[in-house]
């Protein structure tokens, strides 16, 4: 599974309809800016103060910005961080959710085997964690849907590479298939 650039996932067409210009003409704007040599914080306020682009949007034309022009890889995060992240919409409660990743033998039977050391959770909101003995961090973030639907969102931090993105997407992803799976049996 190979990690996709922003601008494979956010087609011209949304971005134009969303923002009123599609990538190139957001990459000649920011060309003529000179946003290479800027920070990305600088871009996304640019976008929003003198553009009206929305927060979400204006993230994701610097990104795909600072990817198409060689400032960051994939999966790179502008201060250098390599991360993954991955989300479900589980059928359970958040405090649920969050007690499958708390409680180390519930957490066993959808994650086996694992170096997950709890550093804090908070009921029904998030759950950090390290893993691998402290070399990354994982961050979960819980947005209930209902009584009984949940979004996760799991980040997995200071990643080695873009190799380990790659690896970690994957594993998130069928991880948190599992934890589905278990939570709504």
């Amino acid at each position: 599974m190979a990690v996709k650039k922003i601008t494979e996932k956010l087609s011209d067409e949304t971005l134009a309809a969303e923002t009123g210009r599609d990538w190139s003409a957001w990459f000649a704007e920011l060309d003529g800016w000179g946003a290479t040599g800027r920070t990305h914080t600088e871009i996304a306020r640019r976008l929003v103060d003198a553009y009206g682009v929305s927060g979400w949007y204006a993230q994701s034309v610097t990104v795909g910005y600072e990817q198409e022009r060689g400032m960051r890889e994939v999966g790179q995060s502008c201060d250098g961080d390599w991360q993954a992240s991955a989300s479900r919409t589980v059928g359970a409660g958040a405090e649920r959710v969050t007690a499958a990743f708390a409680d180390a033998a519930l957490r066993e039977r959808w994650l086996p085997h694992e170096d997950f050391t709890l550093r804090t959770h908070r009921p029904g909101k998030s759950v950090t964690a390290d893993w691998d003995g402290g070399s990354s961090r994982v961050s979960v973030y819980l947005t209930p849907k209902g009584a009984d639907r949940t979004q996760v969102g799991l980040g997995h931090t200071k990643l080695a590479d873009a190799d380990a993105v790659e690896v970690y997407k994957a594993f998130w992803k069928e991880r948190l298939q599992a934890l589905k799976s278990l939570l709504e049996d």
